[in-house]
């Protein structure tokens, strides 16, 4: 999210953290108590609405997660974690969050929304790079919880999809321990630069926009370094689009389907 947008997002009043849960998601926090590096942080989440009715979600003190589990009959035995975008300073909690887990839910995928520590904008708050650190943290955190959860609920696999700042987080994930590394991994409009690699590298889903300037570039560095080391890799560069598939009217409307297809193929949905 531009600047632009976060200062008119910043202006609109707020209300209550409640009002942004998404009827139907069960909560399930990440960490027991208060979150390891937060012990100090004294403000509270908040919720807003942008002009055109989308929730977001900012100063995000607890993560947690958002539970939307697959219908049984449906259930491919396939969990996904979600890590909306806007900059580490918000959360775009429908088009990057429950509407992305709503259409999982569609291909038989339990779907996990992450809402992960945000920055917060007061003296004596910790800085942008602390934050974009403990974001890591929370993203790491989830793939070890949800796959903890992996016998109760009822999937085999935990893999995780990531917009712009969450396909940050997604990538700290893909390139950390492997005990909290995805079992597969889509980083939408959101790469970083490539790291270690691992050796055998998750599968990888990546997609932005040509005309995205400040991504484009990076997600065709992390496809060529993941080739290079032999990971299993597929990229969609779509004529337009811009940041956040903005500009509707191209292939990135529809990089969901292609996200299914991938998928299918790498057999973590049934084929059909």
């Amino acid at each position: 999210m531009n600047r632009t947008i976060c200062l008119a997002v910043l202006a609109i009043a707020c209300a209550s953290a409640a009002d942004a849960q998404t009827p139907g998601a069960a909560e399930i926090p990440l960490y027991p108590g208060v979150a390891p590096g937060s012990e100090k942080w004294d403000w509270e989440e908040k919720a807003v609405t942008t002009p055109n009715g989308r929730p977001i979600a900012t100063d995000v003190v607890r993560p947690v997660l958002l539970h939307y589990p697959a219908e049984k009959g449906k259930a491919a035995g396939t969990a996904m974690i979600v890590a909306p975008g806007g900059g580490f300073r918000a959360l775009m909690m429908s088009y990057e969050g429950a509407d992305v887990a709503r259409r999982l839910n569609a291909m038989g995928v339990d779907a996990f929304v992450l809402k992960y520590r945000l920055s917060h904008n007061a003296p004596g708050a910790p800085s942008r790079d602390e934050v974009v650190k403990l974001a890591g943290e929370d993203g790491r955190q989830a793939v070890r919880l949800v796959r903890a959860k992996a016998a109760e609920l009822g999937y085999r696999r935990v893999g995780m999809i990531g917009f712009s700042a969450g396909g940050m987080v997604t990538c700290d994930a893909l390139f950390g321990p492997a005990e909290t590394r995805p079992d597969f991994a889509a980083i939408i409009y959101g790469a970083r630069e490539a790291r270690d690699i691992p050796s055998p590298a998750p599968p990888l889903f990546l997609a932005v926009a040509a005309d995205d300037a400040g991504s484009a570039g990076r997600t065709v560095d992390l496809f060529t370094a993941y080739r290079k080391a032999k990971g299993p890799a597929e990229l969609h560069v779509f004529q337009m689009g811009a940041h956040g598939f903005a500009n509707k009217g191209g292939g990135a409307d529809h990089f969901m389907d292609r996200l299914e297809e991938w998928l299918r193929v790498n057999e973590l949905l049934p084929k059909g």
